[in-house]
Protein backbone atom coordinates (compact mmCIF):
# COMPACT_ATOMS: atom_id res chain seq x y z
CA UNK A 1 0.00 0.00 0.00
CA UNK A 2 0.85 3.70 -0.78
CA UNK A 3 -0.34 6.65 0.63
CA UNK A 4 -0.86 9.79 -0.65
CA UNK A 5 2.11 11.34 0.97
CA UNK A 6 4.37 8.47 -0.71
CA UNK A 7 4.62 6.35 2.26
CA UNK A 8 4.67 3.16 1.26
CA UNK A 9 4.20 -0.53 3.62
CA UNK A 10 3.28 -4.30 2.82
CA UNK A 11 0.45 -5.40 4.81
CA UNK A 12 -0.34 -9.01 5.81
CA UNK A 13 -3.24 -11.55 6.45
CA UNK A 14 -3.57 -14.69 6.98
CA UNK A 15 -6.42 -17.27 7.18
CA UNK A 16 -7.46 -21.03 6.85
CA UNK A 17 -9.21 -22.04 3.54
CA UNK A 18 -11.48 -23.86 5.63
CA UNK A 19 -13.71 -25.56 2.99
CA UNK A 20 -15.16 -28.01 5.76
CA UNK A 21 -16.81 -24.64 6.87
CA UNK A 22 -17.20 -22.29 4.06
CA UNK A 23 -17.92 -24.31 0.87
CA UNK A 24 -19.45 -27.55 2.22
CA UNK A 25 -20.55 -29.92 0.06
CA UNK A 26 -21.00 -34.01 0.15
CA UNK A 27 -20.71 -34.37 -3.37
CA UNK A 28 -17.06 -32.60 -3.91
CA UNK A 29 -13.60 -33.56 -2.78
CA UNK A 30 -11.58 -31.21 -0.25
CA UNK A 31 -9.41 -30.86 -2.96
CA UNK A 32 -11.34 -30.25 -5.56
CA UNK A 33 -13.01 -27.35 -2.93
CA UNK A 34 -9.91 -26.02 -2.05
CA UNK A 35 -8.27 -25.62 -5.40
CA UNK A 36 -11.42 -23.62 -5.72
CA UNK A 37 -10.96 -21.82 -3.18
CA UNK A 38 -7.69 -21.13 -3.68
CA UNK A 39 -8.30 -19.92 -7.43
CA UNK A 40 -11.35 -17.29 -6.06
CA UNK A 41 -8.33 -16.33 -3.85
CA UNK A 42 -6.41 -15.71 -6.20
CA UNK A 43 -8.86 -13.98 -8.41
CA UNK A 44 -9.87 -11.57 -5.83
CA UNK A 45 -6.22 -10.13 -5.20
CA UNK A 46 -5.79 -9.77 -8.80
CA UNK A 47 -9.34 -7.43 -8.55
CA UNK A 48 -7.74 -5.35 -5.91
CA UNK A 49 -4.55 -4.92 -7.38
CA UNK A 50 -6.50 -4.14 -11.35
CA UNK A 51 -8.60 -1.37 -9.65
CA UNK A 52 -5.90 -0.03 -7.48
CA UNK A 53 -6.52 3.40 -6.19
CA UNK A 54 -6.10 5.92 -2.94
CA UNK A 55 -9.38 5.26 -0.78
CA UNK A 56 -9.54 4.34 2.98
CA UNK A 57 -9.14 0.08 3.98
CA UNK A 58 -12.99 -0.26 4.33
CA UNK A 59 -13.93 1.61 1.37
CA UNK A 60 -11.45 -0.43 -0.63
CA UNK A 61 -12.81 -3.99 0.27
CA UNK A 62 -16.20 -3.15 0.59
CA UNK A 63 -16.19 -1.64 -2.75
CA UNK A 64 -14.90 -4.80 -4.14
CA UNK A 65 -16.78 -7.36 -2.00
CA UNK A 66 -19.93 -7.43 -4.22
CA UNK A 67 -17.68 -8.92 -6.98
CA UNK A 68 -17.03 -12.20 -4.68
CA UNK A 69 -20.24 -13.46 -5.97
CA UNK A 70 -18.98 -13.10 -9.36
CA UNK A 71 -15.69 -14.46 -8.83
CA UNK A 72 -16.93 -17.65 -6.87
CA UNK A 73 -19.57 -18.24 -9.92
CA UNK A 74 -16.90 -18.27 -12.45
CA UNK A 75 -15.00 -20.41 -10.76
CA UNK A 76 -17.68 -23.06 -9.95
CA UNK A 77 -18.30 -22.49 -13.76
CA UNK A 78 -15.21 -23.14 -15.02
CA UNK A 79 -14.36 -26.07 -12.92
CA UNK A 80 -17.94 -27.66 -13.67
CA UNK A 81 -18.28 -27.90 -9.34
CA UNK A 82 -21.27 -29.98 -8.28
CA UNK A 83 -21.76 -28.07 -5.82
CA UNK A 84 -21.70 -23.84 -6.61
CA UNK A 85 -19.31 -22.17 -3.94
CA UNK A 86 -21.41 -20.07 -1.38
CA UNK A 87 -20.65 -16.30 -0.67
CA UNK A 88 -19.64 -17.48 2.88
CA UNK A 89 -17.05 -19.44 1.25
CA UNK A 90 -15.85 -16.46 -1.18
CA UNK A 91 -15.48 -14.27 1.89
CA UNK A 92 -13.19 -17.29 3.40
CA UNK A 93 -11.12 -16.29 0.52
CA UNK A 94 -11.44 -12.72 0.14
CA UNK A 95 -10.82 -12.26 4.20
CA UNK A 96 -6.64 -12.72 4.31
CA UNK A 97 -6.35 -9.50 1.25
CA UNK A 98 -8.93 -7.54 3.07
CA UNK A 99 -6.72 -8.14 6.40
CA UNK A 100 -3.39 -7.60 4.48
CA UNK A 101 -5.25 -3.98 3.54
CA UNK A 102 -5.83 -3.02 7.06
CA UNK A 103 -2.22 -3.85 8.27
CA UNK A 104 -0.67 -2.32 5.24
CA UNK A 105 -3.03 0.90 5.91
CA UNK A 106 -1.40 1.12 9.18
CA UNK A 107 1.83 0.61 8.53
CA UNK A 108 2.18 3.12 5.98
CA UNK A 109 0.75 5.43 8.44
CA UNK A 110 2.64 4.74 11.33
CA UNK A 111 -0.19 3.87 13.35
CA UNK A 112 -1.91 1.11 14.95
CA UNK A 113 -4.95 0.26 12.36
CA UNK A 114 -7.74 0.30 14.73
CA UNK A 115 -6.62 3.91 15.78
CA UNK A 116 -7.25 4.79 11.75
CA UNK A 117 -11.26 4.45 11.78
CA UNK A 118 -12.23 8.01 12.57
CA UNK A 119 -12.67 11.25 10.82
CA UNK A 120 -9.35 12.10 10.39
CA UNK A 121 -8.55 9.22 8.56
CA UNK A 122 -12.50 8.08 6.74
CA UNK A 123 -13.23 9.97 3.94
CA UNK A 124 -17.09 9.80 5.17
CA UNK A 125 -18.95 8.35 7.97
CA UNK A 126 -20.95 5.40 8.61
CA UNK A 127 -24.32 5.88 6.94
CA UNK A 128 -22.32 4.92 3.38
CA UNK A 129 -22.34 1.36 4.51
CA UNK A 130 -25.29 1.47 7.40
CA UNK A 131 -27.86 4.05 6.72
CA UNK A 132 -28.92 7.43 8.07
CA UNK A 133 -28.84 6.15 11.25
CA UNK A 134 -25.30 6.36 11.48
CA UNK A 135 -24.98 9.91 9.95
CA UNK A 136 -21.99 11.31 11.99
CA UNK A 137 -20.75 8.02 12.76
CA UNK A 138 -17.47 6.15 12.49
CA UNK A 139 -16.08 2.85 13.48
CA UNK A 140 -14.19 4.22 16.00
CA UNK A 141 -16.93 5.54 18.05
CA UNK A 142 -17.48 1.70 18.79
CA UNK A 143 -14.07 0.51 19.52
CA UNK A 144 -11.80 0.49 23.14
CA UNK A 145 -8.74 3.39 22.83
CA UNK A 146 -6.59 0.90 23.07
CA UNK A 147 -6.28 -3.67 23.82
CA UNK A 148 -7.39 -5.10 26.62
CA UNK A 149 -4.67 -6.12 28.26
CA UNK A 150 -6.05 -9.78 29.20
CA UNK A 151 -8.87 -11.62 27.81
CA UNK A 152 -10.82 -14.96 28.61
CA UNK A 153 -10.33 -17.61 26.31
CA UNK A 154 -13.05 -19.90 25.14
CA UNK A 155 -11.79 -23.51 25.28
CA UNK A 156 -13.50 -26.01 22.95
CA UNK A 157 -14.64 -29.47 24.10
CA UNK A 158 -15.98 -31.61 21.04
CA UNK A 159 -18.77 -34.47 20.77
CA UNK A 160 -16.00 -36.79 21.19
CA UNK A 161 -13.65 -35.67 23.76
CA UNK A 162 -12.73 -37.56 26.86
CA UNK A 163 -13.30 -35.57 30.14
CA UNK A 164 -11.61 -37.15 33.27
CA UNK A 165 -8.08 -37.93 33.01
CA UNK A 166 -8.84 -41.71 34.33
CA UNK A 167 -10.73 -42.14 30.84
CA UNK A 168 -6.89 -41.49 28.88
CA UNK A 169 -5.59 -44.82 27.18
CA UNK A 170 -2.24 -45.73 25.81
CA UNK A 171 -3.83 -45.57 22.30
CA UNK A 172 -4.35 -41.58 22.88
CA UNK A 173 -1.98 -39.31 21.42
CA UNK A 174 1.42 -38.30 23.53
CA UNK A 175 2.98 -35.30 22.17
CA UNK A 176 2.51 -33.87 25.41
CA UNK A 177 -0.58 -32.14 25.31
CA UNK A 178 -3.44 -32.62 27.43
CA UNK A 179 -5.74 -35.15 26.37
CA UNK A 180 -8.81 -34.71 28.72
CA UNK A 181 -10.49 -31.73 29.65
CA UNK A 182 -9.39 -32.08 33.51
CA UNK A 183 -5.86 -31.77 32.01
CA UNK A 184 -6.39 -29.12 29.77
CA UNK A 185 -8.09 -26.92 32.76
CA UNK A 186 -5.07 -27.87 35.02
CA UNK A 187 -2.74 -26.25 32.86
CA UNK A 188 -4.52 -23.28 31.41
CA UNK A 189 -6.82 -22.61 34.31
CA UNK A 190 -9.82 -22.75 32.07
CA UNK A 191 -12.96 -21.10 32.96
CA UNK A 192 -14.80 -20.47 29.46
CA UNK A 193 -16.28 -23.35 27.31
CA UNK A 194 -17.68 -24.34 24.00
CA UNK A 195 -19.46 -27.70 24.09
CA UNK A 196 -19.86 -29.00 20.77
CA UNK A 197 -23.77 -30.54 20.54
CA UNK A 198 -25.43 -32.57 17.98
CA UNK A 199 -28.79 -30.74 17.93
CA UNK A 200 -30.67 -33.92 16.82
CA UNK A 201 -30.42 -35.95 20.12
CA UNK A 202 -31.32 -33.76 23.16
CA UNK A 203 -31.39 -36.16 25.90
CA UNK A 204 -27.50 -36.50 24.55
CA UNK A 205 -26.85 -32.97 24.02
CA UNK A 206 -28.33 -32.37 27.85
CA UNK A 207 -26.05 -35.39 29.08
CA UNK A 208 -23.55 -34.45 27.82
CA UNK A 209 -23.19 -30.30 28.74
CA UNK A 210 -23.94 -31.50 32.63
CA UNK A 211 -21.11 -34.39 32.62
CA UNK A 212 -19.20 -31.23 31.17
CA UNK A 213 -20.11 -28.71 33.36
CA UNK A 214 -19.85 -31.75 36.39
CA UNK A 215 -16.02 -31.92 35.68
CA UNK A 216 -15.59 -28.12 35.42
CA UNK A 217 -16.99 -27.45 38.78
CA UNK A 218 -14.96 -30.67 40.66
CA UNK A 219 -11.70 -28.70 38.96
CA UNK A 220 -13.01 -25.43 40.37
CA UNK A 221 -9.65 -24.92 42.29
CA UNK A 222 -7.67 -25.30 38.99
CA UNK A 223 -9.71 -22.33 37.30
CA UNK A 224 -8.43 -18.73 36.81
CA UNK A 225 -11.77 -17.40 38.04
CA UNK A 226 -14.47 -18.62 40.79
CA UNK A 227 -17.00 -18.79 38.15
CA UNK A 228 -17.19 -20.43 34.61
CA UNK A 229 -18.94 -20.26 31.52
CA UNK A 230 -20.66 -22.15 28.64
CA UNK A 231 -21.44 -21.92 25.18
CA UNK A 232 -23.03 -24.14 22.93
CA UNK A 233 -22.67 -25.26 19.38
CA UNK A 234 -24.75 -27.86 17.33
CA UNK A 235 -23.19 -26.76 13.92
CA UNK A 236 -26.95 -25.90 12.82
CA UNK A 237 -28.13 -29.22 13.18
CA UNK A 238 -31.10 -28.40 15.34
CA UNK A 239 -34.11 -28.66 13.19
CA UNK A 240 -36.15 -26.23 14.89
CA UNK A 241 -36.00 -23.53 17.37
CA UNK A 242 -38.55 -25.84 19.61
CA UNK A 243 -35.99 -28.13 19.41
CA UNK A 244 -33.55 -25.45 21.32
CA UNK A 245 -36.34 -24.37 23.62
CA UNK A 246 -36.45 -27.83 24.82
CA UNK A 247 -32.85 -28.39 24.89
CA UNK A 248 -33.10 -25.22 27.52
CA UNK A 249 -35.44 -26.48 29.09
CA UNK A 250 -34.35 -29.74 30.36
CA UNK A 251 -31.01 -28.23 30.95
CA UNK A 252 -32.50 -26.36 33.74
CA UNK A 253 -34.53 -28.91 35.07
CA UNK A 254 -30.88 -31.24 35.18
CA UNK A 255 -28.45 -29.16 36.11
CA UNK A 256 -29.59 -25.72 37.27
CA UNK A 257 -25.68 -24.78 37.72
CA UNK A 258 -25.05 -26.13 33.82
CA UNK A 259 -27.75 -23.68 32.69
CA UNK A 260 -27.16 -20.45 34.77
CA UNK A 261 -23.25 -21.13 33.39
CA UNK A 262 -25.09 -20.83 29.82
CA UNK A 263 -24.13 -17.48 28.19
CA UNK A 264 -25.32 -18.08 24.66
CA UNK A 265 -26.29 -20.81 21.96
CA UNK A 266 -24.11 -20.65 18.54
CA UNK A 267 -25.92 -20.73 15.21
CA UNK A 268 -27.95 -23.72 16.72
CA UNK A 269 -30.30 -23.96 13.09
CA UNK A 270 -29.30 -23.92 9.11
CA UNK A 271 -27.28 -21.02 8.07
CA UNK A 272 -29.16 -19.68 5.36
CA UNK A 273 -31.69 -17.65 7.42
CA UNK A 274 -34.32 -16.82 4.41
CA UNK A 275 -35.18 -20.66 3.68
CA UNK A 276 -37.34 -20.97 6.86
CA UNK A 277 -36.96 -17.49 8.54
CA UNK A 278 -37.33 -19.31 11.52
CA UNK A 279 -38.27 -16.95 14.82
CA UNK A 280 -35.77 -17.05 17.63
CA UNK A 281 -37.21 -15.09 20.12
CA UNK A 282 -38.52 -17.67 21.66
CA UNK A 283 -34.88 -19.35 22.60
CA UNK A 284 -34.02 -16.06 23.23
CA UNK A 285 -35.98 -15.49 26.27
CA UNK A 286 -33.68 -18.34 27.62
CA UNK A 287 -30.24 -17.13 26.49
CA UNK A 288 -29.04 -15.27 23.99
CA UNK A 289 -28.99 -16.82 20.54
CA UNK A 290 -26.02 -15.65 18.19
CA UNK A 291 -25.56 -15.64 14.64
CA UNK A 292 -22.65 -16.88 13.11
CA UNK A 293 -22.40 -18.47 9.76
CA UNK A 294 -25.81 -16.58 8.85
CA UNK A 295 -24.30 -13.36 8.33
CA UNK A 296 -22.53 -12.72 4.95
CA UNK A 297 -23.71 -8.89 4.98
CA UNK A 298 -25.11 -6.26 6.97
CA UNK A 299 -28.51 -7.28 5.27
CA UNK A 300 -28.22 -10.32 6.35
CA UNK A 301 -27.96 -9.09 10.09
CA UNK A 302 -30.67 -6.80 10.06
CA UNK A 303 -32.97 -10.27 8.68
CA UNK A 304 -31.24 -12.00 12.22
CA UNK A 305 -32.35 -8.80 13.87
CA UNK A 306 -35.74 -8.96 12.68
CA UNK A 307 -35.86 -12.38 13.32
CA UNK A 308 -35.28 -12.19 17.27
CA UNK A 309 -31.67 -13.32 16.95
CA UNK A 310 -29.81 -12.19 20.10
CA UNK A 311 -26.36 -11.04 18.28
CA UNK A 312 -23.82 -11.84 15.78
CA UNK A 313 -20.65 -13.82 16.15
CA UNK A 314 -17.36 -12.04 14.63
CA UNK A 315 -15.18 -14.04 12.69
CA UNK A 316 -12.11 -12.35 11.00
CA UNK A 317 -12.68 -15.10 8.19
CA UNK A 318 -15.91 -13.49 7.12
CA UNK A 319 -13.75 -10.36 6.48
CA UNK A 320 -12.48 -7.41 9.04
CA UNK A 321 -13.96 -4.71 7.22
CA UNK A 322 -17.31 -6.42 7.73
CA UNK A 323 -16.56 -7.13 10.97
CA UNK A 324 -16.27 -3.45 11.51
CA UNK A 325 -19.35 -2.54 10.83
CA UNK A 326 -21.43 -5.51 12.42
CA UNK A 327 -19.92 -4.14 15.50
CA UNK A 328 -21.08 -0.85 14.87
CA UNK A 329 -24.71 -1.81 14.00
CA UNK A 330 -24.87 -4.29 17.05
CA UNK A 331 -23.40 -1.44 19.48
CA UNK A 332 -26.12 0.61 18.57
CA UNK A 333 -29.01 -1.91 18.17
CA UNK A 334 -28.25 -3.93 21.81
CA UNK A 335 -27.14 -6.94 20.04
CA UNK A 336 -24.55 -8.88 21.81
CA UNK A 337 -20.96 -9.77 19.97
CA UNK A 338 -19.34 -12.95 19.85
CA UNK A 339 -15.42 -13.60 18.69
CA UNK A 340 -15.05 -16.66 17.33
CA UNK A 341 -12.56 -18.43 15.47
CA UNK A 342 -11.39 -21.26 12.88
CA UNK A 343 -8.85 -22.46 14.36
CA UNK A 344 -6.76 -20.02 13.76
CA UNK A 345 -3.11 -19.88 14.01
CA UNK A 346 -0.48 -17.36 13.19
CA UNK A 347 -1.43 -14.17 12.45
CA UNK A 348 -4.54 -15.56 12.29
CA UNK A 349 -5.11 -15.65 15.99
CA UNK A 350 -2.92 -12.59 16.75
CA UNK A 351 -5.09 -10.78 14.00
CA UNK A 352 -8.83 -12.26 15.73
CA UNK A 353 -7.80 -11.87 19.25
CA UNK A 354 -6.51 -8.18 18.66
CA UNK A 355 -9.70 -7.64 16.94
CA UNK A 356 -11.36 -8.61 20.03
CA UNK A 357 -9.05 -6.99 22.52
CA UNK A 358 -10.46 -3.24 20.88
CA UNK A 359 -14.29 -4.29 21.21
CA UNK A 360 -17.08 -5.41 24.08
CA UNK A 361 -17.71 -8.72 23.56
CA UNK A 362 -19.93 -11.42 25.42
CA UNK A 363 -16.59 -12.56 27.67
CA UNK A 364 -13.66 -13.63 25.76
CA UNK A 365 -12.92 -15.17 22.46
CA UNK A 366 -12.31 -18.67 21.04
CA UNK A 367 -8.41 -19.64 21.11
CA UNK A 368 -8.92 -23.40 19.38
CA UNK A 369 -5.95 -23.51 17.45
CA UNK A 370 -3.56 -24.05 20.64
CA UNK A 371 -5.76 -27.71 20.85
CA UNK A 372 -5.43 -28.53 16.91
CA UNK A 373 -2.06 -26.65 15.69
CA UNK A 374 -0.35 -25.88 18.55
CA UNK A 375 2.84 -26.38 17.13
CA UNK A 376 2.40 -23.51 13.96
CA UNK A 377 4.03 -20.55 13.64
CA UNK A 378 6.66 -21.05 15.92
CA UNK A 379 8.27 -17.16 15.43
CA UNK A 380 5.19 -15.71 15.76
CA UNK A 381 4.60 -17.79 19.18
CA UNK A 382 7.93 -16.53 20.28
CA UNK A 383 7.21 -13.30 19.77
CA UNK A 384 4.09 -12.84 21.46
CA UNK A 385 4.59 -15.68 24.26
CA UNK A 386 1.72 -14.19 26.21
CA UNK A 387 -0.79 -14.17 23.61
CA UNK A 388 -0.32 -17.87 22.68
CA UNK A 389 -0.20 -19.00 25.98
CA UNK A 390 -3.08 -19.29 28.39
CA UNK A 391 -2.51 -18.36 32.02
CA UNK A 392 -5.63 -18.58 34.58
CA UNK A 393 -7.75 -19.13 31.37
CA UNK A 394 -6.80 -15.70 29.48
CA UNK A 395 -4.02 -14.37 27.59
CA UNK A 396 -2.60 -11.06 27.35
CA UNK A 397 -2.27 -8.70 25.15
CA UNK A 398 0.91 -6.69 25.61
CA UNK A 399 2.92 -7.85 22.91
CA UNK A 400 0.65 -6.44 20.25
CA UNK A 401 2.39 -3.89 18.09
CA UNK A 402 1.59 0.18 17.90
CA UNK A 403 1.56 -0.65 14.17
CA UNK A 404 -0.88 -2.30 11.57
CA UNK A 405 -3.12 -4.47 13.07
CA UNK A 406 -0.57 -5.62 15.89
CA UNK A 407 1.66 -8.51 14.45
Amino acid sequence: METRAGESAEGLGNILLSDIWGYPSSEMSHEDRDEAMREVATRFCALLMDNAHFGHPLDLYLEAKPELGRLADEVSEQMSAATPMPLLGALVCASPADAALHDAFGRANGICSYDGYGPDFCDHDLSAWLGDEFAGKYVADYLHDSYRPEMPIFHLVGGMDKLRRDEVTDEDPDDGLPVSLEEWIERDGLFCYKVKLTGDDIDRDVERTVEVARVIDENREKMGDDSFYLSTDSNEQNESPETVVEYAEKLREASPMAYEALLYFEQPTERDLSVHRFDMSEVARYKPVVVDEGVTDVEMLRLAEELGWSGVGLKTCKGHSSSLLYVAYAAEHDLVVTVQDLTNPGLSLIHSAGLAARIDTLMGVEYNSRQYLPYASPELRERHPDLFTVKGGRIRTGSLSETGLGY
